[in-house]
């Protein structure tokens, strides 16, 4: 890319204040989170059981927790985790959900079955579909990943289909089809680049989810180890001591909030903008 066309892309964020605020805020979190052991000055993992359930004093910016541990460190820690399970929830759902698409989209012959198949998943709700995978193989990275990837598939799958049976019909492809083209040439030259424009929306939705339903899984106990903080589980933690310590939940959940609340906001002005027919109404107004 140009300098003269990277500036142009730079420009057109920001002449959108939606989309250039929710991005600086979404950026913003990404970079405190992952700079968190430059910024934190308490391990997570630290008990001290003296300063439990104090408010915010000295160093400990945002208080302690029943246990004694830095609240802010462990909010960076857990944002930092949910932020890297969601990206590798997305690139799972996409690939995975791009594959299915196209095959199913393309070869008619396996479209029912396949579909099928993802209307069954479909119909299981996303949540109990997670919960009910870690209950039987027990919360660790891989299964936590998948369990929050598979609810997530279909949607990316049936997504591509519909792209691909439009594109299918176009001109330029039936003429790809008569010269002889390949099929693996045609659907990577032809086809895959009329999907990424509803990809790329599609994921940022992806990433929301999956940052809510490991909160989620969290919550409920069927998260990570304690000892590895998240999200869900510091705010599990702190809902017994809501009264004399609200902040231990506060605090997690205004950063729980603002996470997919920017990663939303960001999708639904990228929907905006990479949308011909809403580009136009939107200039129209």
């Amino acid at each position: 890319m140009s300098s003269r066309r990277f500036r142009n892309a730079v420009a057109g964020v920001f002449r959108n204040p939606v989309m250039a605020a929710s991005l600086i805020l979404l950026l913003l979190l990404i970079v405190v989170c992952i700079g968190a052991p430059l910024i934190v000055q308490h391990d997570p993992a630290n008990l001290a059981p003296r300063a439990r359930l104090r408010s915010a004093y000295g160093d400990h910016w945002l208080g302690t927790d029943s246990l004694g541990r830095d609240l802010f460190s462990r909010i960076l820690y857990g944002g930092r985790l949910s932020i890297a399970l969601s990206a590798l929830v997305c690139v799972i759902s996409v690939f995975c959900g791009l594959l299915i698409g196209l095959v199913a989209g393309y070869f008619r012959g396996v479209d029912a079955v396949m579909m099928r198949v993802m209307d069954g998943i479909m119909a299981i709700p996303g949540l109990l579909l997670a919960v009910t995978l870690v209950a039987l193989a027990g919360a660790n990275i891989t299964t936590m990943v998948l369990a929050i990837s598979i609810p997530e598939i279909p949607r990316i799958a049936r997504l591509v289909r519909s792209v691909v049976l439009s594109v299918r019909e176009a001109p330029y492809v039936e003429a790809a089809i008569g010269m002889g083209t390949p099929i693996r040439s045609l659907l990577l030259r032809h086809i895959v680049p009329s999907t990424i424009n509803p990809l790329v929306v599609q994921a940022s939705f992806v990433c929301a989810a999956a940052i809510l339903t490991e909160a989620a899984l969290g919550f409920l106990g069927l998260g990570f180890p304690p000892e590895i903080p998240s999200l869900g589980s510091i705010i599990a933690e702190g809902r017994p001591y809501f009264e004399r310590a609200p902040w231990i939940v506060l605090y997690p959940g205004i950063f729980l909030a603002l996470l997919i609340l920017a990663v939303n906001m960001f999708g639904d002005a990228l929907r905006d903008r990479l949308d011909p027919r809403l580009a136009r109404k939107a200039k129209g107004q």
